[in-house]
């Protein structure tokens, strides 16, 4: 613990939390606090509150009262344990409530029944069961007039572990390493610090993200917060998981935490289109929205730039290796194109195809889908068995098959993929799903995921910020990430 603990403060970290519990033998605090490199948190948490304490409750309770004596900045202490150890010294107390199983709805009660333990910070980390809980755990934190950390925890409570420092609390906790976290969602620091540059994050903070269900896998976040680095913006850009039906009222509830913009996926494009009667672009045509946005008079907007992603995508394609764009020139007039999927990139990209000339089928694993897009569209409809009878000069995969984890899944076999058919994959993470490098086996041309990606992101962060973001960037940013090219030096810097 005391080698980590120096890593850890050579490593740019202002103040540990040592958790005694987790030490197989009685700490020894003669060897832990004198001549520490930071300020500590001591916390020795007991099984009934998930912590590995295997003593007496009271050896716990002498162990935390010698801990104070030997003048520990902080000891975290339960509700509990907090009336019967007295304030002693410079110590401060940090008075924790953990729920692991929900976000109860007795928070203020709960937040007024620590308030009167004498502590100078009150902690409460709740389990998340819809997003909501984020705001209401947040707006507590903003009200209390008692320094307040609180957060929820699980991958839907990610967003209030971020902002819980934009709302007063002085400080929030991370793990050293994905391997090393105590407590489920719990963020690294390297993530807080690099990624969400969590240390910048105050009370006039703008607040943008992603909903999505699931949305671990989502690469937006990092595109986003380099560009608002790169760009010198006081913003953040958070993951935010919605389950499908909670999108209203997860929209309605981060409006009170600054929210500014989302970027909408999976599942919730569809839906995305009744949060706002103001749309920019042909989104009742299209049928989908995958950005929402806050003008300068506090109006909500909704916009996709799935579709003109994709044109350009496919127009890069299409056109002759090393030729120069010609904007008055339509690659896609004429062209025969198979689109495999009925969700709301297909719905996108499937409309600016019809929009530009292309003779558009559909196809979908669920028929009911994939005919009602292609009679919304005005173009044929082939099943999924029968999806290789036609014809194609593109394939276009609006499916998720060949998604990261399930990176040997292919939409297509690759006997149905022809020599000189365009192939393009909105899979973006792998960027070489199956069915991009066995269309290349195959002779085809083929457009990744990666370019649609990075234009509609460049896109959505003008929809936020009215500011242009470097495609060049971008690509660097998601390749890094999902394939683990090095980077030189000089990329690094140039990505913030």
């Amino acid at each position: 613990m005391t080698a980590e603990h120096q890593a850890l403060a050579q490593h740019g970290v202002e103040l540990c939390e040592l958790r005694l519990d987790y030490l197989n033998r009685a700490p020894e605090l003669s060897r832990l606090l004198p001549g520490r490199p930071t300020p500590v948190v001591i916390t020795c948490r007991r099984d009934s509150d998930r912590g590995l304490w295997r003593g007496s409750e009271e050896q716990r309770l002498t162990l935390i009262r010698a801990a104070i004596v030997q003048g520990a900045e902080y000891v975290d202490l339960e509700e509990d344990a907090a009336k019967l150890i007295r304030r002693y010294g410079s110590t401060k107390r940090i008075i924790s409530y953990h729920n692991f199983e929900e976000t109860p709805g007795d928070l203020e009660a709960i937040h007024a029944r620590l308030a009167d333990c004498d502590p100078d910070i009150i902690r409460l980390a709740t389990n998340a069961l819809i997003p909501s809980d984020n705001a209401r755990m947040l707006n507590l934190v903003a009200r209390s007039k008692i320094p307040t950390i609180g957060f929820c925890m699980g991958d839907m409570g990610v967003p209030s572990r971020v902002l819980t420092g934009k709302f007063g609390a002085p400080f929030t906790y991370a793990a050293p390493s994905k391997e090393r976290a105590v407590a489920p969602g719990q963020l690294t620091y390297d993530e807080l610090k690099s990624l969400y540059r969590y240390d910048q994050i105050g009370p006039e903070t703008e607040v943008y993200g992603v909903v999505a269900d699931p949305v671990g896998h989502s690469l937006s976040p990092l595109l986003h917060n380099k560009s608002f680095a790169k760009s010198g913006l006081d913003c953040v850009y958070l993951p935010i998981r919605v389950p499908e039906r909670l999108l209203a009222s997860t929209f309605e509830s981060f409006q009170s935490l600054g929210l500014r913009g989302l970027s909408v996926t999976i599942p919730h494009k569809e839906a995305a289109l009744a949060l706002t009667t103001h749309v920019d672009g042909p989104l009742q045509e299209i049928g989908a929205a995958n950005t929402l946005y806050l003008d300068e008079a506090g109006t909500w907007w909704a916009a996709n730039t799935d579709y003109l992603a994709a044109i350009e995508s496919l127009a890069l394609g299409l056109r002759p290796e090393g030729a120069v764009p010609d904007p008055q020139r339509n690659e896609l007039e004429g062209k025969r194109i198979l689109l495999l999927g009925a969700g709301g990139v297909a719905k996108a990209i499937g409309w600016a195809c019809v929009k530009a000339g292309a003779a558009v089928t559909v196809t979908n694993r669920t028929s009911v889908r994939g005919k009602e897009l292609a009679a919304r569209l005005g173009c044929q409809f082939v099943s999924w068995e029968n999806r290789g009878t036609t014809f194609s000069d593109v394939i276009v995969n609006c499916t998720s098959i060949g998604m990261h984890p399930n990176v040997d899944e292919t939409p297509l076999p690759d006997n149905l993929l022809n020599e000189g058919t365009l192939v393009f994959d909105t899979v973006y993470n792998p960027e070489q799903t199956m069915l991009i490098r066995q269309s290349r086996e195959r002779g085809c041309r083929t457009v990744t995921g990666v370019e649609m990606f990075v234009r509609q992101a460049a896109r959505q962060f003008h929809y936020f910020t009215g500011e242009e973001a470097s495609l060049d960037l971008l690509r660097k940013i998601v390749r890094k990430a999902i394939s683990f090219v090095k980077v030189s030096p000089d990329e690094e810097g140039e990505a913030g």
